[in-house]
């Protein structure tokens, strides 16, 4: 946890905020790229995108996983050379692809917006070597594929390469899969990265040309829950790492992204809010938060999902859900006598609420929480619109130690 006296003096201005940590993010970049030698990684800008974190990232040596044009060009603006900016989601707009043409690889989530890509391309008068998402003919676990909104179904990636090796403004140059998020579990992750090898061979095999990329996608989580524990980044590596060189004379232009989001910020930040008010009712403590479900919306959805699947361990569904104690809640105070409490947030609803009949030091208004885990899919998912509240602040502490304000990236 970060030093109490850093966030104390900070809340003497803020009732809420972010608070990243530099140390944290390079130091979880470090693990990465010291374990995977070979491997490239592409950071997912969606989880977290203030700016003095991509600035970290980026200049580590990160490439982007760009899901809309403002990130691809947030990626271009911090210095990521085109071929490490893989723009990659679901319905793309004409607008977007032909923006970003320039400056990132493109990668197509169906057969319509390979033609479409291709008709841009030709408007423009380019050639563009482009990526296509696949869903595969495997799932995460096992050896049969399902219905998706993500990519094109493997077997239709085989019927369209013929009409594709045809054109005259596209190569498809590339392949992405990403099946599952938050995965700790290290024989599923070396299992899925064997299938996605001998997938790239298939793949290459029936273009008749070399792939210059594999993305793998891949999953790493972190831990969440006390009871987690965090992947086995050597053991992994090594599988992957075989695998890398056993198929590099049959994949030999190939390089090999792996994406990470949370593993590189999701344990740096920490939310930090003050108890604005604090009651009793019908013989239980109430205190009331500034900014929760409108501040930091994950904790909440956690209450929504154990209350609404009526099961004691809901299943994950990410990146709303990862599961029960997902997130640590601390009194920053020096109270030695606890109490039971239940937690709501200061929003005019009832399901604004983060805990329930949890036992915590004794707090009074004014006291600091501190919620953990808020470095990823934190505050790029929360809704702060709702009843036009103060947005919390974003905060991040270099590695000198120096407190700068950022800001979420905004599309224009």
């Amino acid at each position: 946890m970060m030093q109490k006296d850093l966030i104390r003096k900070l809340a003497e201005k803020q009732d809420c905020f972010y608070l990243y940590d530099e140390k944290e993010i390079l130091s979880s970049i470090s693990r990465l790229k010291g374990h995977f030698p070979s491997v490239h990684f592409l950071y997912s800008v969606k989880c977290n995108s203030c700016r003095q974190v991509l600035d970290t990232v980026f200049t580590q040596g990160f490439g982007a996983d760009a899901a809309s044009l403002c990130e691809a060009i947030a990626a271009k603006e911090t210095g990521v050379p085109k071929e490490a900016i893989q723009y990659s989601a679901p319905g793309k707009s004409d607008r977007d692809m032909a923006a970003a043409l320039d400056f990132s690889v493109l990668t197509a989530d169906s057969v319509n917006e390979v033609a479409r890509i291709e008709r841009l391309a030709a408007e423009r008068g380019m050639h563009v070597e482009i990526g296509i998402r696949i869903n595969p003919d495997f799932s995460y676990l096992g050896d049969e594929g399902a219905p998706s909104k993500f990519g094109i179904d493997e077997q239709l990636v085989y019927e369209s390469i013929p009409l594709w090796n045809q054109m005259k403004h596209v190569t498809v140059t590339g392949i992405h899969v990403h099946l599952k998020s938050q995965e700790l579990d290290v024989l599923s992750l070396k299992s899925y990265h064997e299938k996605m090898f001998d997938l790239a061979l298939r793949i290459q095999t029936a273009l008749g040309h070399d792939l210059k990329f594999i993305n793998l996608g891949s999953g790493i989580g972190i831990p969440f829950a006390p009871s987690d524990k965090a992947v086995d980044l050597g053991q992994l590596a090594e599988t992957t790492e075989r695998c890398i060189q056993s198929y590099r004379d049959r994949l030999p232009q190939a390089k090999i992204y792996m994406e990470t989001g949370r593993y590189a910020v999701g344990k740096s930040g920490v939310y930090v809010t003050k108890v604005l008010d604090k009651k009793r009712s019908h013989g239980k403590n109430i205190l009331i938060l500034c900014s929760t479900l409108n501040g930091f919306v994950r904790p909440a959805f956690e209450q929504f999902a154990l209350k609404f699947s009526g099961e004691e361990e809901p299943p994950m569904y990410e990146p709303f859900f990862t599961c029960r104690n997902a997130f640590q809640i601390h009194a920053l105070n020096d109270a030695a006598e606890k109490e039971t409490v239940t937690i709501y947030g200061n929003l005019c609803t009832g399901v604004d609420i983060i805990a329930q009949d949890v036992t915590m030091p004794v707090m009074e208004v004014g006291d600091c929480v501190l919620i953990t885990n808020a470095g990823a899919y934190a505050a790029t998912l929360t809704p702060m619109q709702f009843s036009s509240q103060r947005e919390p602040a974003q905060l991040f502490v270099t590695a000198d130690g120096d407190v700068l304000e950022t800001q979420l990236l905004h599309a224009k």
